[in-house]
């Protein structure tokens, strides 16, 4: 059973290396866990349906491929699906995250403000969604979700909102950094799972720390990425901007030349591979830790 396990667990990363999934599912465990630190039953709830939503993904994607089942990508291919009666496993996500980061912040700590409960809804669910587009590469989401993770957690707030904002903010730090040695030694992979159950718990501290216009303004950057992302490739950017590819790849090993000359596996890419980097070894480009 264990092997069978394994074996459902591995992936293949777009290295050519094989990495496991298992790493995922400890980090949505350790954040549910440390997230019933805020009192709040319905943030545990949100936390754990998105990731449970990922897990689903992460799963059962491959096999209906394997199968020779359409797979939708990228936001517009699931949402086309829906509009032909066909649910897929991101098609779900993209209904039951929102719904579930609705759910957290109608329930969360006063003052909510009517006005910005579909707001404060619209940030946690994009930043899930984000954190999973980011992480196509070992160890890139958990760079791009650990630093606001950790200011947050160190804002002083009062009030039971700012606390509880606090404590969502290290239900997501303490797992993603015990998480990034393995994500960066290849030996491990988020999954959808990780990805978005940390960028949730980072989104929602944002909205429980954070004043109206600073969670406008970050709402705004989170839509303007996202929809970025489904014309441009954020590794191919990352790539031609120094500091930024300088800072991606810290601390990662070197990429295999069987890798880099495209021998690592096929799969589709997330845009134009750069020389330097190859392809990615994945399914569909918005399931980002297949991506990589």
């Amino acid at each position: 059973m264990i092997a069978a396990l394994r074996a459902e667990l591995a992936r293949t990363n777009f290295a050519g290396r094989e990495v496991s999934l298992a790493e995922g599912a400890l980090v949505v465990a350790g954040t549910c866990a440390l997230a019933r630190r805020t009192g709040r039953p319905l943030d545990l709830l949100a936390l754990a349906g998105i990731g449970g939503l990922g897990l689903l993904d992460d799963l059962l994607e491959p096999h209906q491929r394997r199968a020779g089942r359409p797979v939708s990508k990228g936001l517009r291919g699931h949402l086309a699906s829906l509009r032909s009666g066909r649910v897929t496993t991101g098609a779900a996500k993209a209904l039951g995250i929102p719904a579930l980061a609705l759910l957290a912040a109608a329930g969360g700590p006063a003052p909510r403000g009517g006005a910005m409960v579909p707001v404060d809804a619209a940030l946690t669910a994009g930043c899930a969604n984000l954190a999973n587009l980011l992480d196509l590469r070992p160890g890139r989401a958990l760079k791009a979700v650990l630093p606001p993770a950790a200011l947050l957690a160190l804002t002083a707030g009062q009030d039971e909102r700012a606390r509880s904002g606090a404590r969502l903010a290290v239900a997501a730090l303490l797992p993603g950094a015990f998480a990034l040695p393995a994500d960066l030694r290849e030996h491990g992979m988020l999954g959808d799972a990780g990805a978005n159950v940390l960028g949730a718990a980072v989104g929602a501290a944002a909205t429980r720390t954070l004043p109206a216009p600073a969670r406008l303004a970050l709402l705004g950057g989170v839509v303007a990425l996202t929809l970025a992302s489904e014309k441009v490739s954020f590794s191919a950017v990352i790539d031609r901007t120094p500091a930024l590819r300088a800072l991606d790849r810290a601390g990662r090993l070197p990429v295999p030349s069987r890798a880099v000359d495209g021998s690592a596996g096929p799969g589709t890419t997330d845009g134009p591979a750069a020389p330097s980097e190859p392809p990615r070894s994945s399914s569909d480009p918005d399931d980002a830790e297949e991506a990589r």
